[in-house]
């Protein structure tokens, strides 16, 4: 089958052919990729962010956000068949662990990561387990969905406690309507009661924010810090969830913050300096976001097949990576870019 493969960190990925996976145990599932996302943490795979801590042996095939059909089963699968159109939950997880019978399967302690430490979804076929594939509604194709396998997923997981942790009025800013961003204000649209205030550099990712359901729309130009503060009445934002948390966004984000808020972190990329005394006097809390467990992707797709949260996608052919690597790279993609092998 056709593969694109990370051979060297700070080089480009290779197409190759590789053998077909095969079903070795009784719980294995093999899926048809019909769309594998490309996300900006594999533009950090190549620049050698995620070597030391993945551990991963080069080459290997990059793709973590998968969805498709199922081409064959282990003989002790019972929740999905041949031919059923499914999405993966990016995590292989055990089952076993303390984290997995909690329902935490994102803190599996054996689990593996498709795309990130083991082969992903950059190609025609993808190998993973009956624990980690979500039966979607015929309604929805792969290629339109399965960027919420990862970001969509890491959206929702950091929105859904967002929604817990606030009331109807209440004020979130969401920092970044990029490719998560644009997710996550569906998502808080759909399941919350929150104000959105969105901040974006870019005025078309602003105008998209507006578009798909923020309250409103501000172009970071120097002046966002201070028009969030007018529109909440000095006092600032119950919740900043920042899907960029770099190039300053955090002390920005910090002083958007209301006393005793929440600051939901997704993005990375710096560190976020703040005085202890300033967490203590105000009581803020900052809450780390890593990708959502399996009954929040179930829970997405449902969202998904209302139509209530939609992807806006750039397709681009399996052959033509390179192209959409290089575009997601430079800011040219509105959404999530999409390989179809």
């Amino acid at each position: 089958m056709k593969a694109v493969q990370v051979v060297g960190y700070h080089d480009k990925l290779q197409l190759t052919e590789i053998p077909d996976p095969q079903i070795t145990g009784p719980l294995d599932v093999i899926v048809r990729i019909g769309g594998a996302g490309v996300c900006r943490t594999d533009l950090h795979i190549l620049e050698g962010q995620w070597a030391e801590k993945s551990g991963v042996s080069l080459p290997y095939t990059i793709g973590h956000e998968n969805a498709g059909w199922v081409h064959a089963v282990g003989d002790a699968v019972t929740n999905v068949a041949v031919g059923d159109t499914v999405i993966m939950h990016p995590l292989i997880t055990c089952g076993l662990c303390r984290a997995c019978r909690s329902g935490d399967d994102v803190h599996c302690e054996n689990s593996a990561f498709p795309g990130i430490d083991t082969n992903g979804g950059y190609a025609d076929f993808l190998k993973t387990t009956a624990r980690s594939v979500v039966k979607i509604d015929d309604s929805l194709e792969p290629a339109d969905v399965a960027a919420l396998a990862d970001a969509g997923l890491t959206a929702y997981h950091a929105a859904a406690k967002v929604a817990r942790a606030t009331y109807p009025g209440a004020y979130c800013v969401v920092i970044g309507a990029g490719g998560l961003g644009h997710i996550g204000i569906q998502v808080l649209k759909a399941i919350s009661g929150v104000t959105i205030v969105v901040v974006d550099r870019n005025p078309d990712a602003v105008a998209l924010a507006v578009e798909v359901g923020a309250d409103h729309g501000i172009v970071a130009d120097g002046t966002h810090v201070q028009q969030v503060l007018d529109l909440t009445g000095g006092a600032g934002a119950e919740a900043v969830l920042d899907f960029v948390g770099e190039g300053g966004a955090t002390a920005e984000g910090v002083a958007m913050l209301r006393r005793a808020g929440n600051y939901f972190v997704v993005g990375y990329g710096e560190n976020i300096d703040v005085p202890t005394i300033d967490i203590i006097s105000t009581e803020i809390n900052f809450i780390g976001n890593l990708v959502g467990s399996y009954n929040d992707l179930t829970e997405l797709m449902t969202l998904a097949a209302q139509g209530k949260v939609t992807l806006h996608t750039a397709k681009y052919a399996l052959d033509d990576f390179q192209q959409a690597i290089d575009d997601l790279d430079a800011g040219r993609v509105r959404g999530r870019a999409i390989l179809i092998p």
